[in-house]
């Protein structure tokens, strides 16, 4: 076991099985020492965690916890790739959040994502970050999440 998989046993958080593709698409691909993953939705168990927009079926905290899950759904992408303990850092994070008419906190939403990688990598999980608001999402899920990772 690398740094990685036991910051994540010392944190207690399993990483999830590699979520299938639903349409044309492989969940991640490296191209040099970058891996570029697909966007990740809060699926657990097969299944999405919750369907509706942000700002009126989902509340923005129930929205960041999903976004937490669409991270670890990528970080499963990234070590069914190359393996988590190969990770140098986090290189950049973009979330989508489905949004209400009016509903202007995708920042906060998709800090669920951003909390967590900072809280797994420490200083190398620190990114740079897009969060934007859209009509809909693939599913009817409220969060979509997409990771460029650098690895050895």
């Amino acid at each position: 076991m690398g740094r990685w998989t036991e910051r994540l046993a010392e944190l207690g958080i399993p990483l999830p099985e590699v979520v299938p593709p639903v349409a044309a698409y492989v969940p991640a691909v490296r191209t040099g020492s970058l891996v570029y993953t697909a966007g990740q939705v809060p699926m657990v168990a097969g299944k999405p965690a919750g369907i509706g927009k942000v700002g009126a079926e989902i509340t923005p905290e129930e929205a960041k916890q999903h976004a937490a899950i669409c991270a670890l759904n990528a970080l499963a992408a990234v070590d069914g790739l190359v393996g988590l303990d190969s990770v140098v850092r986090i290189v950049k994070v973009v979330g989508f959040v489905a949004s209400a008419e009016g509903f202007t906190g995708q920042p906060g939403v998709v800090n669920g994502a951003s909390e967590l990688l900072s809280e797994i990598f420490g200083e190398a999980g620190q990114h740079a970050r897009s969060a934007v608001g859209v009509a809909e999402l693939p599913l009817g899920v409220p969060v979509e999440v997409e990771l460029i990772v650098e690895v050895e």
